[in-house]
């Protein structure tokens, strides 16, 4: 049987290009037939990504059922993963998550989940002496999943270890490490194609405080100006996302990659009190500034309060 190896729902470059990582390790270096699929179109910078390196963009899939063999990369969360994942037959989990919590399984299974910035870092780890056996598409998928994640080494959640690692691919790959950096945060600056509520969701995670249900979506970019410029619209179709996705409120933090800090809406009383709780901020009006915030994981969500 052909295992289905996939992340998160609306994948970044990490849900798309480890799942792909791995499926190849999987297939040509254990001898277990694996299939990279995702839960969603992959974001501009995933795309780009994909054609930088010659690779196919995998299967969208919707669903899992009972029959599928499945391997999870880069979350552990149920509300990241299609509605049916306990029915299936979980092998592994890979991941630098906080643990979740709430999935089940039949037997049990082989759990990575490590302190690093990125899964492509711990697969890497995983491979061992086959590490030697990449192909220059598996590296280039490797050095983008840790350059986006950590955002040129610029977020806190960057260890010595992605860094070195990043760095080594880059020579093996006669890659200039910046240079292609920046040519991956043009792609994933660019969302003029996006609706107001695909931005909302492009790169979003469920998250509760207490009873208060929130949609905290991140926009990384080197042109903040663009997505800014947008505010109204964006604020007025946060009501409509919330609803449909049954939460309480969606918080937008706009990330601007070159200034190392966060913009965040806020449409309403209870954003504001957000702002003030969590990040000890002074709002004045519709938007505030987080001086030196870059990470949802180890910044926004730990400190979320209302």
């Amino acid at each position: 049987m052909t295992i289905k190896v996939f992340g998160h729902k609306s994948p970044d470059t990490d849900s798309t290009g480890s799942p792909l990582i791995w499926a190849w390790y999987l297939s040509e270096v254990r001898g277990q037939p694996a299939e990279a699929k995702l839960l969603g179109e992959p974001n501009t910078e995933a795309a780009f990504v994909l054609q930088k390196w010659g690779v196919e963009k995998p299967e969208i899939i919707s669903d899992v059922s009972a029959d599928d063999k499945v391997v999870i990369v880069d979350t552990n969360n149920p509300a990241e993963l299609p509605a049916s994942i306990k029915d299936a037959d979980i092998i592994q989990i890979i991941d630098h998550h906080k643990l979740a919590g709430g999935l089940e399984t039949r037997a049990p299974i082989d759990i990575t989940i490590k302190p690093l910035a990125c899964t492509a870092t711990i697969m890497h780890n995983l491979m061992g002496p086959n590490e030697s056996r990449m192909t220059d598409q598996i590296k280039g998928l490797m050095l983008s999943c840790i350059l986006s994640d950590t955002l040129e080494f610029r977020s806190p959640t960057t260890t010595d270890q992605d860094k070195a690692l990043a760095e080594t691919l880059a020579k093996e790959l006669g890659i200039d490490l910046s240079a292609y950096a920046s040519e991956m945060f043009e792609a994933k600056s660019d969302v003029s194609a996006f609706s107001d509520a695909e931005l909302l969701r492009m790169d979003s995670k469920e998250y509760a405080v207490g009873d208060t249900k929130f949609r905290v979506s991140v926009l990384e970019t080197t042109a903040p100006k663009i997505v800014l410029d947008r505010k109204a619209s964006l604020m007025e179709t946060m009501g409509t996302v919330a609803q449909e996705d049954g939460v309480d409120q969606v918080l937008l933090f706009v990330v601007d990659i070159l200034n190392e800090e966060a913009t965040l809406l806020v449409p309403n009383e209870l954003v504001k009190t957000v702002a003030e709780k969590s990040f000890d901020a002074q709002v004045d009006g519709d938007t505030v500034v987080l001086p030196g915030v870059m990470s949802r994981k180890k910044q926004i969500i730990p400190s979320l309060k209302v």
